[in-house]
């Protein structure tokens, strides 16, 4: 290893972060390129800095000199120890090391990672925001469950999923609009109508019904709503139960959202879209410009010039709309309301979507990256090492509230987050009824709370947990560990919200918890006895302060809660 020391400097005047050390690392790569007549164009696009797994080679490391050398006409290890030299000569770095190949291993001055502590403090809940997405109008359409039932586990995950990416977006300053779509058109809203008939009645459940306590329940609020509905004739009976019924159903799917602590700014109808003549617009402006074809007295949608793998049907032979009308509609009505970017959150059985969502932006003249699918699978519950199928109301489904009474909306909300979307999910229900460390959400919040009673002593020994404490006596491993787990922070949820992964923020908080603990058995904070408080008490307090206020940070973007007390 050829190690390279830092200058003497009397204060450090730049913050290192992951994200400002990789800028400093392109910085003094380029000024080390044209020093030797190479283009900086050979750097990449993006300069990896990640932590060692190993503490003993350094804070972080780069293979920047790896990636360029061939490039740049250079010896790996050349091009490493010139790099390694410029970096050590940068505010903030205490030294940089060639190792192995080509690898440069950066160790960072005490007082410049404790310059961090201060800056987390200074922004108190806005640390970690970013401004990746200012000026973007996204429209985030998630859960969309028929208004036919309660909200099932598959939709459950996207309400947890959906308002952590849509307060994540938000946090890289997105305007964000939360969109819910009602399918209150089509022959699943005239099933559940009958099926609301028949219970009114007393008779069976259709064979293509809705079965269900909740289905007894609405019949019978609809009866004491309308009195005489059962008295009208069949089709005014029908129409009157279908209205109500997609009414309350979807009061009861508000309600139980909102006490998920999901909530949206629109709810938009489907047959809206029906009524006001706009799907019947948007095919005769596809007609026009061309995108759609006559072909056995259907109209068809030119997909596949899109990409798609077939054409699709828009108007069917008996001159009705197939479903891809109401969509594309749909579709229309966000870019007319100006939106960037049209996300849709869909279920596992909705892969086909992905295509022709996009074949419907072309043809509407727009690009098909103003559209993006993400598709969660499915979420299964387990408890006592068996399936739990079986929902006191629903039938044979689990719903938003039967999770919600298992485990709770904190453990709910954190364990359908924690997972990436494209993954099935096994819920273990007696792990998240544990209070231990094998608990994810338990082991973060608990950190938390540990972090907030540590405060609450200190407060009760009269010690000023805001003192502008010495920073710079943060030397211990452990000590710069935690603070270079706090310095990733703003990393994680920029990535998080660029690749719609907020499951990133929770693994993410799991290490600053697993950080925190493993600090707090080897550093004492607080005073004993009739100790005095030290300089290094008050800078181990605002490290405390600090990595307290990131876990809240964390967890509110989940729509978890902090608890000060567990």
């Amino acid at each position: 290893m050829v190690g390279v020391n830092a200058r003497r400097r009397g204060t450090y005047t730049r913050l290192v972060t992951p994200a400002a050390l990789a800028d400093q690392v392109r910085s003094s790569a380029t000024k080390v390129l044209r020093a030797r007549g190479v283009d900086a164009d050979v750097l990449p696009g993006t300069v990896t800095v990640e932590r060692p797994r190993n503490p003993e080679h350094g804070d972080y490391a780069t293979n920047l000199a790896l990636q360029v050398a061939k490039r740049a006409g250079l010896r790996p290890r050349e091009l490493a120890q010139a790099l390694a030299e410029e970096l050590a000569l940068a505010d903030g770095i205490a030294s940089a090391e060639v190792a192995g190949p080509g690898f440069v291993n950066v160790r960072l001055a005490a007082d410049a990672q404790g310059r961090l502590v201060r800056d987390v403090l200074a922004a108190g809940e806005r640390y970690g925001r970013g401004e990746e997405l200012v000026g973007k109008k996204i429209n985030l359409e998630f859960v969309s469950a028929n208004p036919t039932g309660p909200i099932h586990l598959g939709g459950t995950r996207w309400a947890a999923v959906g308002d952590a990416l849509g307060r994540l977006l938000s946090a890289q300053g997105a305007e964000v609009t939360r969109e819910y779509y009602i399918n209150d058109a089509g022959a699943q809203i005239d099933r559940f109508a009958r099926s609301l008939i028949a219970s009114a009645l007393g008779e069976p459940v259709p064979e293509d019904g809705y079965a269900g306590s909740y289905i007894d329940d609405i019949a019978a609020e609809i009866l004491r709503k309308e009195p005489n509905a059962l008295s009208l004739p069949q089709q005014q009976r029908h129409a009157t139960f279908r209205r109500l019924g997609v009414e309350l159903m979807l009061q009861e799917i508000q309600r139980s959202l909102h006490q998920f602590g999901t909530d949206f700014d629109v709810y938009f109808s489907e047959s809206s879209l029906h009524h006001s003549g706009a799907v019947t617009g948007v095919v005769e402006e596809l007609k026009g410009a061309g995108s759609l074809y006559l072909d056995a007295d259907a109209w068809w949608l030119r997909s596949t010039e899109h990409g798609d793998d077939k054409d699709r049907v828009v108007i069917k032979r008996d001159g009705t709309p197939a479903y891809i009308a109401a969509d594309i509609a749909y579709l229309r009505d966000k870019i007319d309301r100006g939106f960037d970017l049209c996300v849709y959150m869909l279920g596992a059985d909705h892969h086909g979507y992905i295509a022709r969502l996009k074949a419907a932006a072309a043809a509407l003249g727009h690009s098909p990256d103003t559209v993006e699918v993400l598709i969660g699978q499915m979420v299964n519950l387990i408890s006592g090492g068996k399936p739990v199928r079986m929902s006191k109301r629903a039938g044979n489904v689990v719903t938003l509230d039967d999770l919600v009474e298992a485990v709770g909306v904190d453990a709910a909300r954190y364990e359908l987050s924690r997972y990436s979307v494209d993954s099935v999910v096994d819920i273990d229900l007696d792990l998240l009824r544990k209070h231990t460390n094998d608990n994810p959400v338990f082991y973060v919040q608990y950190a938390h709370a540990r972090l907030a009673s540590l405060q609450r002593n200190a407060a009760e020994l009269g010690l000023d947990t805001r003192a502008d404490a010495d920073v710079s006596l943060l030397t211990h491993p452990r000590e710069g560990d935690l603070i270079r787990t706090i310095g990733e922070f703003p990393t994680v949820l920029r990535k998080a919200a660029g690749l719609r992964e907020p499951h990133r923020v929770a693994r993410y908080l799991e290490s600053l918890a697993s950080a925190y603990h493993k600090f707090y058995d080897v550093a004492r904070v607080l005073p004993q006895g009739d100790e005095e408080a030290t300089p290094l008490t008050y800078a181990r307090l605002a490290l405390c302060e600090a990595t307290r206020q990131v876990l809240a940070n964390g967890l509110s973007l989940l729509g978890v809660s902090a608890p000060e007390r567990m």
